[in-house]
């Protein structure tokens, strides 16, 4: 179980996070001078060096997106220029792509920031490159919506590449790109002009996405454990019922993958402060501020509780709670992690993104009032970020392409990089890892020197 440190302060990780971002500038500076447009996306490290691999293009806007972090932090135009030039180039292709249900992880981590930059004076505004980046924003939020299966009466969801059949966990997070088409007054036009309303969508994912992939512990899921997600809900396209759990990346349908229990975290947390923005006029439509907000503050504490107890004691997760290899670990959740253990691996990705749904999650709760329901979350999101942002996770050595160490892609297609004499995944670095550490580092300075508060959603220029 993880222990919290409740003495931490975002002000004390301060000499973590620069010394994060000064590796990190080195990372990014020698990938984009390495790499090879031609390959691809960059995913995962093999060996200490980024390659890519043909699923799914989802990790492209995290390149570049890191780019955007960096400057965001450290001003160095070289990071700037890097993150413009490859959003421009690369990002395009993403941004029409109707076969993927990631779209908010390549188009907010680039044209997202790079707004919300503008929007914050950070970058010098243009006229035309804010409508470049609106009109990506627009058109990827509305790709992304169109790619619906109608459940009826019970709303629908965004399908996964799978298949019309498939929901998969990972892309509450893409709602985001949803939320700032909605903003910026995008709709979806469909069969006989018909608009689609964005916001409607985003809310029907996420209810269809709570009532069927999170266990609650009751009614439907009496026999189950408080918390727990299944990456995958199938159903039957004819009827639109629901048949059945599934996994792709974890280890059972059963079990929780800890990056989609990751992805939900940050997911619901992240959307609860974009609602907040909307107005309780907007919402009644939509069933009302007060029964939205219940719905999403009950994901998102209920994910996170599990978290907080199926975690090792420095908040770092082994890849799936369910993994066979535990059972030979005893006592595995009195300590903390083992990246170098025998039988099963860690996610450090899992970990990073998880910190910063818990620590967005303990600001909102601290804005309800709930103050130490608030400071116990945010404490855990510190606590996980502390060890993350040192070693054995942060990659110190220059010849390693990646920044965060122990990152695991697919462990059921074999798709992770064993070093010889090991018997598991270890030592390499993914894409989604390093960004998210990024947005992790970034969103936990910006508390500590209360700098104006890091969100997905673009704020207004007077603010």
């Amino acid at each position: 179980m993880l222990r919290i440190d409740y003495q931490l302060q975002p002000t004390q990780l301060i000499p973590l996070i620069d010394r994060f971002f000064s590796l990190s500038g080195q990372k990014i500076s020698d990938l984009h001078r390495t790499w090879d447009p031609r390959k691809g996306s960059p995913v995962f490290t093999v060996k200490g060096s980024y390659t890519s691999r043909g699923w799914t293009e989802w990790t492209q806007g995290f390149q570049f997106g890191s780019a955007v972090l960096q400057y965001d932090v450290t001003g160095g135009k070289e990071y700037l220029a890097i993150g413009r030039e490859g959003t421009l180039l690369e990002i395009p292709r993403h941004v029409s792509h109707v076969g993927v249900h990631d779209h908010g992880f390549n188009t907010i981590s680039t044209c997202g920031n790079l707004l919300r930059l503008m929007h914050e004076r950070k970058i010098p505004f243009d006229q035309w490159e804010q409508n470049f980046y609106e009109l990506a924003i627009k058109i990827s939020g509305a790709v992304q919506a169109a790619r619906w299966t109608d459940l009826g009466k019970e709303g629908g969801y965004i399908n996964s590449f799978n298949g019309p059949h498939s929901l998969f966990a990972d892309t509450i997070r893409s709602l985001r790109v949803l939320a700032v088409a909605h903003q910026l007054g995008h709709v979806l036009m469909g069969e006989r002009d018909r608009k689609i309303n964005l916001l409607e969508r985003l809310l029907q994912h996420a209810e269809t996405t709570a009532r069927y992939n999170v266990y609650f512990g009751n009614g439907r899921d009496v026999y189950d454990v408080s918390g727990r997600v299944a990456h995958e809900s199938i159903f039957n396209v004819n009827d639109g019922s629901y048949r059945c759990p599934s996994t792709q990346q974890g280890y059972s349908p059963f079990s929780t993958w800890t990056r989609g229990l990751a992805w939900i975290l940050l997911g619901y947390a992240e959307e609860i402060e974009f609602l907040d923005t909307r107005s309780p006029e907007e919402l009644a439509a939509f069933g009302g501020v007060e029964r939205i907000r219940n719905a999403f503050y009950l994901v998102a504490e209920t994910v996170a509780d599990f978290y907080i107890k199926n975690t090792p004691t420095d908040g770092i997760p082994y890849w799936d709670t369910g993994a066979p290899g535990l059972a030979t670990m005893s006592n595995y959740l009195d300590r903390p992690a083992e990246p170098f253990n025998e039988f099963e691996p860690v996610d450090s990705s899992a970990a990073a993104i998880a910190a910063q749904g818990l620590v967005r999650l303990g600001n909102c709760f601290k804005k309800l009032g709930r103050v130490e329901k608030g400071d116990s979350y945010l404490h855990s999101g510190m606590t996980v970020a502390s060890t993350l942002f040192r070693e054995p996770y942060l990659s110190t050595n220059p010849a390693h392409e990646g920044l965060i160490l122990h990152s695991v892609y697919h462990r059921p297609n074999g798709w992770d990089y064993i070093p010889s004499g090991r018997k598991v995944p270890c030592g390499e670095s993914s894409m989604w890892g390093d960004y998210h550490a990024r947005e992790l580092a970034l969103l936990i300075r910006r508390m500590a020197k209360n700098e104006p508060y890091y969100t997905f959603f673009v704020k207004p220029y007077d603010e």
